[in-house]
């Protein structure tokens, strides 16, 4: 995979990142340990997908 995918990837992941931590924050009634959980599971995809 060259690096404009991997790139690409990254960047496409960055709309689940923001909307997806909004909406956890009303969720888990604007708990910030949960977005961070949030964001580090969507971290840990995102890397697999650009790893391969």
């Amino acid at each position: 995979m060259n690096m404009s995918r991997r790139l690409s990837i990254l960047v496409f992941s960055g709309v689940p990142a923001i909307v997806g931590g909004g909406i956890v924050y009303a969720l888990f009634n604007h708990n910030y340990s949960a977005v961070f959980i949030y964001e580090v599971i969507l971290i840990l995809i995102v890397i697999g997908f650009a790893s391969k």
